[in-house]
């Protein structure tokens, strides 16, 4: 066709050069014209001359119109294009300029209204806070689509003022954007202080601080048994749990324990130094206005903007004290490469190395945060779990009787639990996994922001969406779950008994999955694991009361309970070993001040056993499983034998 145009063209452009040039060559009267020779004549001027003025305003009109009817259908068209995506359905409710923020700002904890959401309009459904969207995402199913085949593409973080202030403006790892930055800083902190191999290298510190919490726990009941008391230790378990979590990141990060390595620093008090760690998580997890409506931000409402300047303030003073501290150290020669803590590690690596894909932060940013980082998410989770994993145990006392039962027949009553014992623990294992079903320590996932428009489970999702993954609802699902809420440790070593909590099992991912997944899950499981089993192997544990453990959670970035966790009663006598040695004992030997060892005698706790046999019942007076108290009553009559 277009070879026939061609031709066609080459033949009338011939004929027009031909009239051309008979043109000049013949008189107008020799030369007879044709329709060619006419069309010559006239110009467009001459066209619009002879038309009549009259229609000008018609043929105007008419070209506007074809014009418009134009665009209209283009735009028609491009609006039927994208309605005709699918997307997931919003949720009802919205208010205009603020979304559905309204109905997250109750009593009712975040997750548990999102769960009644998912209730409602399913695993998958959209809501509106305030100028952005954001996915929630209830199912196993959809988690999985969102973390594998699209987990490049929701890899990034949202921004927020909290991320700006709080965290180094994204310098923390956790709160930084997918990109070179990330990947560096998340590498170096895995393998200089999260790696398997790195963590065995550092089991002595784990161990020695949960001996150290155990020896307190002692020395308070003897000192209580030598002033009449028979009642048991009472602990607040919230700041019992919080010091071994403390101690041990502390050590590995900054080579001292929490008390030495703040007790010099400006916010005096340990008090102060507590609340401002706490406050961190608490500000981390508040709402700010102006992350959903960004342009009052100027108007700072609430005060969370200076109360986060404030925070970060007081953080980034106990933290440039750790460098500079670690720097004299460097300068004088005081680091060997054995005694390396992360820190020394981090200024080691940072030290002029290649700052291409980190140049957006000087070394000391990046030490400081990440350091903090680390000692801030490796306590708070780590807490909060176990403090759950005792409540729950509290309120199943069966299940805390096997568990003890579990820990007498592979450890023994002779000696500590050791790290190496925790692997035959396969039942303190499932109760764990149990708590991090039922209570996991974020029940809602810190949001992903997608960076590019993508489909997921047949969905248009947009750029910049974000997503929530509402794992308290994911890990009660009835399809995958019998009984879902009730606690049942045994389910894993049955049904379940290949579930892990390594983001590899999508039915129980407590600590995330896929790029953003925390790097930190072997470090938390053996803390939790060595606490939990050395303080139930150790001792007998007891609430004031009959009444069962309120289970009630305060909102904000970890799940708390409500209610501080008083135990009456971590009774020493409970499982107690015919050996100095076991459970922390050797701290009294009776040369006072001299090391124990496995053969010294324990007269000195005897003697206070002697002191009160007359009422020998008394601390176990609130123990109501009479089987539990005459296996109590048969300990310690070995004991004493």
């Amino acid at each position: 066709m277009k070879k026939t145009a061609k031709d066609l063209d080459q033949v009338l452009g011939g004929l027009l050069e031909e009239h051309k040039g008979m043109e000049g060559n013949h008189d107008k009267d020799d030369h007879e014209e044709d329709f060619m020779d006419e069309s010559q004549q006239f110009s467009l001027t001459d066209i619009i001359n002879t038309m009549d003025l009259q229609y000008i305003p018609s043929i105007i009109q008419a070209i506007s119109t074809v014009l418009a009817a134009s665009l209209f259908v283009y735009f028609l068209i491009k609006w039927r294009q994208k309605d005709s995506r699918r997307t997931p359905p919003e949720a009802g409710g919205a208010w205009p300029i603020v979304g559905h923020l309204h109905l997250l700002a109750g009593s009712q904890a975040p997750h548990r209204t999102l769960g009644h959401m998912a209730d409602k309009y399913g695993p998958i459904f959209s809501i509106k806070v305030g100028v952005h969207r954001a996915l929630v995402v209830s199912s196993w199913e959809m988690a999985k689509e969102f973390l594998t085949t699209n987990d490049k593409v929701f890899a990034n973080r949202s921004k927020g003022i909290a991320s700006e202030i709080l965290a180094y403006n994204y310098a923390m790892f956790g709160f930084s954007p997918y990109g070179s930055y990330w990947r560096q800083v998340r590498k170096i902190a895995t393998l200089e202080l999260l790696s398997n191999n790195r963590l065995e290298i550092l089991s002595h510190v784990r161990e020695s601080e949960v001996k150290t919490a155990i020896k307190g726990i002692c020395e308070l009941w003897v000192n209580n048994i030598n002033n009449g008391n028979n009642n048991g230790v009472e602990l607040e378990m919230k700041k019992w749990f919080g010091d071994i979590t403390l101690n041990v990141t502390f050590r590995m990060i900054v080579g001292k324990r929490y008390l030495e390595a703040t007790s010099l620093s400006e916010l005096g008090s340990d008090d102060r130094c507590r609340k401002t760690l706490r406050d961190f998580f608490d500000l981390a997890a508040t709402f700010v206005v102006s992350d959903a409506l960004p342009y009052l931000r100027w108007l700072d409402l609430g005060g969370c903007e200076k109360a986060m300047k404030k925070a970060s303030k007081e953080l980034d003073q106990l933290a440039q004290r750790w460098l500079e501290e670690h720097k004299l150290k460097r300068v004088s020669g005081e680091v060997t490469k054995d005694d390396q803590d992360f820190m020394d590690v981090m200024l080691s690596i940072l030290d002029g190395a290649d700052q291409s894909g980190i140049a957006s932060y000087d070394v000391d940013t990046i030490t400081k945060a990440i350091s903090l980082a680390l000692i801030l998410a490796g306590t708070d989770t780590t807490t909060a779990t176990m403090i759950w994993a005792i409540a729950l145990l509290l309120n199943n006392r069966e299940a805390l009787k096997k568990a003890q039962q579990e820990l007498d027949q592979h450890v023994g009553k002779e000696r500590q639990v050791k790290e190496s014992d925790l692997k035959n623990l396969d039942y303190l294992q499932a109760i764990l996994k149990e708590t991090l079903r039922l209570f996991p320590a974020a029940p809602l996932s810190v949001p992903h922001e997608s960076t590019e428009d993508c489909t997921v489970a047949g969905y248009h999702v947009p750029a910049r969406t974000r997503l929530i993954l509402n794992l308290s609802k994911l890990h009660l699902d009835p399809t995958v779950w019998h009984e879902p809420s009730e606690f049942r440790p045994e389910r894993f070593l049955t049904t379940h008994q290949n579930v892990d909590v390594r983001g590899q099992n999508f039915e129980l991912i407590p600590f995330g999955s896929g790029r953003r997944m925390c790097p930190g899950v072997s470090f938390a499981l053996q803390v939790l694991q060595l606490t939990l089993a050395t303080l139930l192997h150790g001792f007998e544990i007891a609430t004031t009361s009959d009444e069962p453990v309120d289970m009630r959670e305060t909102v904000g970035l970890t799940s708390i309970k409500t209610s501080p966790l008083d135990l009456n009663g971590v009774y020493l006598a409970a499982i107690f070993p015919t050996r100095v040695g076991a459970s922390g004992l050797d701290a009294y030997h009776p040369n006072v001040g001299e090391e124990a060892t496995d053969d010294a005698p324990i007269e000195d706790l005897t003697g206070a056993y002697e002191q009160n046999q007359a009422s020998q019942d008394a601390p176990y007076q609130n123990i109501d499983d009479e089987d539990v108290r005459n296996d109590l009553f048969e300990r310690v009559d070995r004991c004493r034998k």
